[in-house]
């Protein structure tokens, strides 16, 4: 805990934002960092309420022990608090920015609506650790002889990396495009997360023996069988990519595209990499001087807001099925679990207009070319509402209704019969592992993250990525010094 007042003291603050006017010029992260004795006060704010239901299972995945570092950050032993911090998760300044704080929904103090500033804590202690110089490599005293093929470089791969390569395992890892990150480099934007936070870790892990081979496509370049008969064990971490089929007719219209290729794209342009990516169409999508309309509500919708009007959009709607939930949950039925109440994101902030409880009918246009969104009202069941047709003026159309499993092509297709794959009961697959040993069908491969779990939060893929390794080594080694 941290102040024994503290609490009834001191307000609740989070960093605040640059306006919407001048961070949609650039796409660099626009929140306005707190100063540390801004940071100590909120640290203070955690009170000593018994059951720390933020670091249970109702909250953080990965079992942070927020308590206690809010507690060391309190009394100024910032390098504790990150070693305290390190302990559960190896990335706390990419959950500090782009997790959606399940903790904070489960902390006692909102019952009040004022919950810590755990978000906000988390990343300015990781961000300061950094400027401190407390994070640097920990290669192992003693290497073993096992090898470690991990495929997939996002936050499940990178954090069974380098549980393993701390161990001691000769560790590699391919991943298809040009750098490490996953979708946290080519699909998160960087007005979120900048990239050089990823390229700090990366460094981080090669002074730890760790490899990365990029621009290897596994079961393309390499196949599966070779990994696993080169290397003692293969981890799959390679992410939940495939769209969910929304069946809208005039999807082929051209101007209308899944959510995930546009956003690659632009993070791309913003690296000055070339845009042209494994899996993904080619063709430039630009929001410039347009109607933009993004059919779905949850993050990756809200990204592509966000990316169109620092594009240039004319316009930018937003259509949600759902019915617009209210302002405030009920506590007491809720509590300390995540409710569903209205929300804003920064990139609905800065000018999206918001429809709910409105479906999407069909994608019309001219000579084969988007001009508008054939839309209607829907009720509670999400029937349609006869007489409540619509149409929203658009030459660019966005679907970001969620994922439903990994690409067939590269290790799916290699492994064929041998890697066992499951379907879900909305029809979503996924690779069959469960979430003790994190085995697969195929011996000595493993899975972890979205590819076994389907698509989830960066937490749950630090929390798998981690539980892997500490099953990989006990399997390698007969034992295992790994948390789980």
């Amino acid at each position: 805990m941290g102040k024994v007042t503290g609490f009834l003291e001191i307000d609740r603050q989070v960093a605040k934002y640059q306006p919407a006017s001048d961070r949609v010029r650039h796409y660099r992260e626009f929140s306005l960092a707190m100063s540390d004795s801004e940071v100590v006060k909120q640290a203070a704010r955690c009170m000593d309420c018994g059951v720390p239901f933020c670091h249970g299972p109702t909250g953080c995945p990965i079992h942070n022990q927020i308590p206690d570092w809010n507690d060391l950050v309190f009394n100024g032993n910032w390098e504790e608090a990150i070693r305290n911090l390190h302990s559960t998760n190896n990335f706390p300044e990419f959950t500090g920015r782009i997790c959606p704080a399940p903790c904070e929904e489960a902390c006692t103090l909102n019952l009040e609506d004022v919950p810590i500033a755990i978000k906000t804590v988390e990343q300015a202690l990781a961000d300061k650790a950094f400027d401190m110089g407390h994070i640097a490599p920990q290669p192992a005293t003693r290497k073993t002889d096992r090898k470690v093929a991990i495929i997939g470089s996002g936050p499940a791969g990178m954090a069974a990396a380098q549980q393993l390569g701390r161990v001691g395992h000769d560790v590699h890892i391919y991943e298809r495009e040009s750098a490490a990150g996953g979708l946290l480099r080519f699909g998160i934007p960087d007005f979120k997360m900048q990239k050089h936070h990823i390229d700090r870790r990366v460094a981080q892990m090669e002074g730890e023996g760790v490899t990365f081979h990029y621009n290897v496509q596994v079961g393309v370049d390499v196949s599966v069988d070779t990994l696993r008969n080169d290397l003692d064990a293969v981890l799959y971490c390679g992410g939940s990519e495939k769209p969910r089929d929304a069946g809208i007719p005039g999807a082929q219209l051209i101007g209308v595209h899944d959510a995930m290729p546009y956003l690659v794209q632009q993070n791309k342009r913003v690296a000055r990499e070339d845009i042209a990516s494994v899996g993904w169409p080619s063709e430039p999508i630009l929001a410039a001087a347009k109607h933009v309309v993004v059919v779905g509500g949850g993050d990756t919708a809200s990204d592509c807001v966000g990316t169109a009007f620092r594009q240039g959009a004319v316009k930018v709607t937003q259509l949600d099925i759902r019915p617009q939930p209210p302002v405030h949950e009920d506590k007491l039925a809720i509590w300390p679990y995540w409710a569903t109440k209205m929300r804003t994101s920064s990139s609905q902030a800065e000018g999206a207009i918001r429809e709910f409880q409105v479906g999407t009918l069909e994608f019309v246009g001219e000579n084969g070319v988007l001009t508008g969104v054939k839309c209607c009202q829907v009720d509670e069941k999400r029937r349609p509402i006869a007489g409540s047709e619509f149409i929203i003026t658009a030459e660019l159309a966005f679907i970001a209704i969620g994922f439903r499993g990994p690409l067939e092509q590269g290790v799916l297709a290699d492994a064929g019969d041998g890697l066992r794959v499951g379907v879900d009961n909305r029809g979503s697959t996924y690779i069959e592992a469960n979430d003790q040993d994190y085995k697969t069908s195929m011996d000595r491969v493993w899975a972890a993250g979205d590819v076994r779990r389907g698509q989830s939060l960066v937490v749950w893929a630090i929390r798998e990525g981690r539980q892997a390794a500490h099953d990989i080594d006990r399997t390698l080694m007969g034992k295992t010094t790994l948390p789980r």
